[in-house]
């Protein structure tokens, strides 16, 4: 039987729709019901500590949005007050907030990761099974707590100027990583982005806890889930998004095409079969516009960006500034179905003004209409942040139009 064929626009259209940005956003200010909705589209908010613009786990909302109270994603996520803790941080698609309910379906990678995620640690941890047991001792006492406040708990004194970094972490510091990445521990994160960890029963209650699905059913789970915040996709798609391994994903899918929860498609200039999820949306058209985080779930696998848009984006913060193409921290334009430009952005707090450091415009696209759009964009994004002005730089071919409708 020939399989149904998808026109590149039909695809972008049904992933956009997928992602929440068929939705519209909010007439008045965004509530925690706006927030469960994006959630429900994208499954996930990728983490990130870069603070150039905004971490990466609030640009989501925004971009799908506008502005809106980060308090919403606090309280969510790491303040519920007396109200039910929606969000959880887990290794999900790399560091995430997930859904609370969606936490057992990690079950089988905190089984692999029953030393934590790496072979040093797991060496590590062999050697320090008392130090561990007296981190949870610590906990169980005194609740949530940095590694920092365990050490003092336990009078581990740090030697000076050591475990600064990722690859200088303190003795406590790998035992918690550990006893997050195999779910004994989770954690919660306070203003500044620092982790307190704490017992995982106590983050996500008992009946959380409890539920352990078996590999297979939850990978099925999983790739179900992705396959309804990517709308259409590849094997290859669906699995990145939740970080399965190839090999496992292949079968669940089938056995998700023989449920008639996904169906085997044809998409034009797609060289791997894809799969359609059941109930996926075709819009008759996207009129959204957003300012996307690297991190975005639109965007953050890069094979299928490039296969889905015709776009072509590295994140460049690890690469020498002498060989950055487009800049330090780039963030992808979407305008309608399309990705029309990117801009490398900063927030200066210390003179409260959103840096537009270069702009570029994607091939084919009108530099003047793509420039007016952005403008308000980053508008929006600057008040947003709670900054009080843009400023645009020299670098790229947008810079020139992004000036003359400022009116510069």
């Amino acid at each position: 039987m020939a399989r149904e064929r998808i026109t590149t626009s039909q695809a972008r259209r049904i992933a956009l729709a997928a992602q929440g940005f068929a939705d519209g956003r909010p007439s008045g200010t965004p509530t925690t019901a706006h927030l469960k909705r994006v959630v429900g589209r994208t499954g996930l908010l990728q983490m990130d500590s870069v603070n150039i613009v905004a971490r990466a786990h609030f640009m989501p909302l925004f971009s799908r949005l506008g502005p809106y109270d980060p308090d919403l994603l606090h309280r969510a996520a790491w303040r519920p007050g007396r109200g039910k803790r929606l969000l959880v941080e887990y290794w999900a698609h790399e560091a995430a907030l997930i859904p609370v309910d969606d936490w057992p379906l990690f079950r089988w990678r905190m089984d692999e990761f029953a030393d934590g995620r790496y072979r040093t640690t797991r060496e590590f941890m062999k050697r320090n099974r008392a130090l561990a047991a007296d981190v949870r001792s610590v906990i169980e006492t005194i609740g949530a707590a940095t590694p920092r406040a365990i050490e003092e708990h336990l009078g581990i004194e740090r030697r000076a100027g050591g475990a600064n970094n990722w690859w200088d972490r303190s003795d406590v510091k790998h035992v918690c990583e550990a006893m997050f990445a195999a779910g004994e521990l989770s954690a919660v994160r306070n203003a500044n982005f620092v982790r307190h960890y704490d017992l995982a029963e106590r983050v996500l209650g008992p009946d959380v806890l409890e539920r352990r699905p078996d590999r297979d059913e939850a990978h099925r789970q999983l790739l179900e889930r992705a396959a309804r915040s990517l709308g259409v996709a590849t094997v290859a798609d669906l699995a990145d998004y939740y970080r399965l391994k190839p090999a496992d994903a292949r079968p669940a899918v089938a056995d998700l095409v023989d449920a008639g929860t996904l169906h085997e498609v044809r998409v034009d200039g797609w060289d791997e079969p894809a799969y359609l999820a059941d109930g996926a949306v075709i819009p008759r058209k996207i009129t959204a516009s957003a300012i996307l985080s690297p991190f975005d779930p639109l965007v953050f696998f890069r094979p299928r960006t490039e296969r889905l848009f015709d776009f072509h984006y590295r994140i460049e913060i690890y690469v020498p500034e002498h060989k950055r193409v487009h800049g330090y921290y780039v963030l992808p334009y979407l305008l309608g179905t399309d990705l029309v430009a990117r801009v490398d952005l900063k927030a200066d707090r210390q003179s409260r003004t959103l840096l537009v450091f270069a702009a570029f415009c994607e091939p084919a696209h009108d530099r003047g209409v793509v420039a007016q759009r952005l403008l308000a964009d980053l508008r929006d994004l600057a008040a947003w942040l709670d900054l009080d002005d843009v400023s645009v730089g020299e670098r790229g071919d947008l810079v020139r139009d992004l000036k003359a409708a400022m009116g510069c």
